[in-house]
């Protein structure tokens, strides 16, 4: 490729046609092809190239925890009624700026649908936020010395949808409880919140501090999706399965 025209890619910051010019215009030459044909090309891969990259980016700044989609998700093993993962899967709900609370015993498939989903909503070209309930403890405490909590707050809900995982697995602590409230105010009607629960969030008064607990969930379920999961662990079936052992009824 001539050095001029390298150096006026590097300039427009055109690292995927660059990469790909050589090459095209090898082919282009020897084929024969039309100039616009050519222009095209390189067009269409700097265009996808970019693409890719900012997907790679919102997957990453998301932070979920494994890495799991819908291409591996089994709608028929789910206790969630198959209409309702469909109409979720349309994300009309995210550009209404409603919740979604999935609640049900542990093994579930709670947090693989809400990662498949927010995969999803990462793949039509939105932000995410994954936290766990001690993630948003922690952030509170790192910001109080320093009276930045709002501004942290504020900062998760750039974010489309905002993930908070296995709510009542572990013990809620005053700072946790907090954090959960705040986030949950903020986004009311702004942005969409989705979180995972072995309780039904009417029961998040035995988790946290009654009057707080109220608030949250009253602001939480206004506009909710509610998914109520059931059955034995997914998880534990399929390694029994893989030993050839039946659960017990």
């Amino acid at each position: 490729m001539p050095a001029e025209l390298e150096a006026m890619m590097r300039q427009l910051k055109m690292p995927y046609a660059r990469a790909l010019a050589p090459e095209l215009l090898q082919t282009a030459k020897t084929q024969r092809w039309d100039p616009t044909e050519v222009i095209k090309a390189l067009f269409v891969e700097e265009i996808t190239g970019r693409s890719r990259s900012m997907l790679n980016t919102r997957r990453k700044a998301a932070g979920f925890p494994t890495g799991k989609t819908f291409a591996t998700w089994d709608e028929t093993v789910s206790s969630i009624p198959a209409p309702t993962q469909q109409a979720l899967r349309t994300l009309e709900w995210v550009h209404r700026r409603e919740n979604v609370v999935v609640c049900g015993p542990s093994g579930t498939g709670k947090t693989f649908f809400l990662e498949a989903l927010g995969q999803h909503i990462v793949e039509a070209g939105m932000r995410v936020a994954w936290f766990r309930l001690e993630d948003l403890g922690a952030l509170i405490r790192a910001h109080r010395s320093d009276d930045s909590v709002t501004k942290v707050v504020a900062r998760i809900l750039r974010a489309d949808l905002i993930v908070i995982d296995d709510i009542g697995l572990l013990p809620v602590g005053t700072d946790a409880a907090e954090g959960l409230y705040r986030l949950v105010d903020a986004a009311y009607e702004k942005r969409s919140i989705a979180v995972s629960s072995n309780l039904h969030p009417a029961a998040f008064d035995e988790l946290m501090p009654k009057t707080l607990a109220t608030a949250t969930v009253d602001r939480l379920l206004h506009h909710a999706h509610i998914c109520q999961t059931s059955g034995d662990s997914i998880r534990l079936t399929e390694a029994l399965a893989g030993k050839g052992v039946t659960p017990m009824p």
